[in-house]
Formats: C-alpha cells, structure tokens, sequence
C-alpha cells in the first residue's frame, strides 16, 4: 500500500470491522435518568458509591465521537473541539497524545525514533499486530470502553484489541519486588476526596513494540510513571487528565486532558483482533526478511 499511511489505514480498517452491526438488540440501560421522551439527561447528578464517592462506572467512547455512532447522543451535533481545555490544558488524541499545536518535550532519542516511526508508516504500532496498544492509545481509541467498579477493584475493558486493565483501589503500594513489566503497567487507585479518583501507573513495558503513547509513535520507556485524575461532573461526562513522567523519553513531565461521554442503550461488541487478520502478511516483520524494504539476512 502506498501514499496514506500503512499503520493507520490498517487500524482503522480493523476498527471498522467490529462496528458493522450490534450483536445485541438495543436494550435500555438500567439506571439511566431520563426525560418524559425517554431520552437520557446527560446532566443529570453524578452517580455515587454507598460510601458517597463518585461511580465510574458505565460504557464510554471519547468525547466529540467514536463508538461507530452507536449509543444515544445529547442531540445536536457538537461544534468544532477545541485544541485545550479553558486552563490551557492540551487535549489528547489518537494521532497526538498532547492533540494539535503542542511540542511534546521529546529528549534528543525520542524525538528521532518518533521520527523513524513516521517515516516507516508508523507500521511497528502495537496496533497493527494485534497487540495491547497502550493506555494512552486505548484512552483516544474511537472504540469504546466500558468501566466496572467494585469497592477494591475498577475494571476498564476497551473494546479494542479486547483490552482488560485492573486498577486496584485497596490501599497497596507499588510492587517493589523487581516485577514483570506489564503492557498495562501495575495501576492502583485512591480517591482525593469524593470526587477525584488518583490512579498511579509503573512497572509499563517500554520497549519498540511496546512503548506508543499515540498512533504517531511518541514513544515511552520503563520508567513511565502514569498519573491519571478520573472526575465525572456530571452523569454524562468523564474527565480524565493525565501526567506523564518519563525522565528517560521526556525531558520534563507533561499533563493532557481526555474527555469521554456515557453510551446508553448499546453493549460491547465482542473484538477478536487475530481472526481471520490477514493484513499484517503484507507488511514486513521488524527485522525480517525477504520481504521488500528488508534487510537481507546477516552472515
């Protein structure tokens, strides 16, 4: 394939794929405030737990879009999205985890590998293998996500790449006993008073294949820390802002926002990535070869 981008044609075409039709019939979500139409009040109260913290509990897509337009919307279409929050915080995308207009601090390496990355159609992208994407990538996915709380555990399954992430939120510290890194990292949460969940992310694996903050391949390292602040003002909204610490990538930590609204009456769709996936045969493996555009073996 030649002119747009290899990576991201095939991301989006495998995304696609599962969003042709529901497997469910449409079913009413249970708990929903509604209108006398029966349309969902987006701005009702914030539902909270028996202990009065805030639930975060429902099927998201990213604000502004996603989810193939399935769910039930707010009505009208929204106006064009604005590049950072009101206090100059930048808004993450797909594309670019700090959105349009700011100049990640890349150290000297990292700017480059980015570099390398685009220009090779971004193909290594975890993305196109059938791999766990990254949290950031997961976060701006157009997919959806669906969050399940308990009182010690918060589940977030993304539809794409049939994610899973455990958060844990019964008080443990990090893991200092030299764990495996994980693609996910080892997430554990705590609430700043009712309405701020703090969730703190190490211990990622950082490697090529791994370590992709956006589809442009902004890359991060082992030594990513992860600070995610969960807020939902309101029964429709979710707000989540993100700080990343990577001394090794980054050459000081960065915070971007990423907003994300409920989707009611609609379920998950079942996303088996390596069925059938035949695209990835037309591409050459990292170092692979015998394929066009690969080195040829070493002696």
């Amino acid at each position: 394939m030649t002119g747009r981008r290899v990576a991201v044609v095939i991301a989006m075409l495998v995304a696609m794929s599962s969003m042709l039709a529901a497997q469910w019939p449409s079913y009413p979500t249970p708990g929903v405030p509604r209108d006398a139409k029966g349309a969902p009040v987006l701005d009702a109260p914030t539902p909270r737990t028996a202990d009065g913290k805030v639930d975060f509990s429902g099927i998201w897509v990213r604000g502004g879009g996603g989810g193939g337009n399935r769910g039930r919307g707010a009505g009208a279409a929204a106006a064009p999205a604005p590049t950072t929050t009101a206090d100059g915080i930048p808004l993450s995308t797909f594309g670019e985890v700090a959105g349009r207009g700011f100049a990640l601090p890349l150290q000297p390496w990292a700017a480059d590998l980015k570099k390398r990355r685009m220009a090779n159609n971004m193909k290594d992208n975890p993305d196109v293998w059938c791999l766990p994407i990254g949290l950031m990538q997961f976060h701006n996915h157009p997919q959806p996500r669906q969050i399940v709380q308990t009182k010690n555990l918060m589940l977030i399954t993304y539809e794409s790449n049939y994610g899973l992430r455990y958060i844990y939120l019964d008080g443990r510290p990090a893991p200092n006993n030299d764990p495996q890194p994980w693609w996910f990292g080892y997430s554990r949460g705590w609430y700043e008073g009712n309405d701020t969940l703090v969730v703190e992310t190490t211990n990622f694996y950082g490697d090529e294949r791994a370590g992709w903050l956006d589809v442009n391949g902004s890359p991060y390292s082992d030594a990513l820390k992860m600070t995610e602040r969960f807020r939902r003002p309101n029964f429709g909204t979710l707000e989540i802002d993100i700080t990343i610490d990577d001394p090794k990538a980054y050459t000081k930590p960065f915070t971007v926002r990423v907003n994300q609204r409920i989707m009611v009456d609609q379920e998950m769709i079942e996303f088996i990535c390596n069925e059938n996936e035949q695209s990835t045969d037309h591409i050459p493996k990292p170092g692979q070869a015998g394929l066009p555009g690969t080195a040829p073996p070493a002696k």
